[in-house]
Formats: C-alpha cells, structure tokens, sequence
C-alpha cells in the first residue's frame, strides 16, 4: 500500500487482517517520489526503471503489517452476506 492510505496503521491492520495476507506499507508521498524518478530518467541522472526502483527500495522503509485473527472478518462477511440474501428475497 503506497500514498496517503500507507499513513493510516489501523487501515494497513485491518486489510491485512480481512485479507489474510501481509500488507506492506511503502512511502506516504508515492505520486511525488514516481514523478522525481521520471524526471531524473528523462535527465540521464537514473538509467532507468530498474535503477529507479533500487533508489526508492534503499531511500523507504516499508513496514509490514502481519494479519491478525480473521473471525471477525468472517463473522461480518456473513452478517453482510445474510443481509443481502433477506434484501434480494424482499425485492422478489
């Protein structure tokens, strides 16, 4: 997750969380940092994307959000999902 959602720990925890898997947080400023690396390409300071992607892996400390207990997730995936069934039997 990169930009201004990667700022936010309880929305990082709760995707990992209702997702199962890990999430990593890059750099908060994703949209900036793209555009420099572009710009330092199109300048011949960077010889490409590889070398960009190098720089910006070295410069940003990801931090990784590990999932947690995913019951709760179920319990209101089921809740959502029983909800929708009674709406569409309402709707019939």
């Amino acid at each position: 997750m990169v930009g201004g959602g990667a700022r936010n720990s309880l929305l990082c925890q709760f995707a990992a969380d209702a997702t199962g898997l890990p999430v990593i947080a890059g750099p908060y400023e994703a949209t900036a940092i793209g555009n420099v690396m572009v710009q330092a390409q199109a300048l011949g300071r960077v010889s490409g994307l590889e070398e960009s992607r190098e720089i910006i892996r070295r410069s940003f400390e990801p931090i990784v959000y590990r999932p947690g207990d995913p019951k709760p997730w179920d319990e209101a995936y089921e809740r959502l999902s029983e909800a929708r069934e009674r709406a569409r039997a309402a709707d019939a």
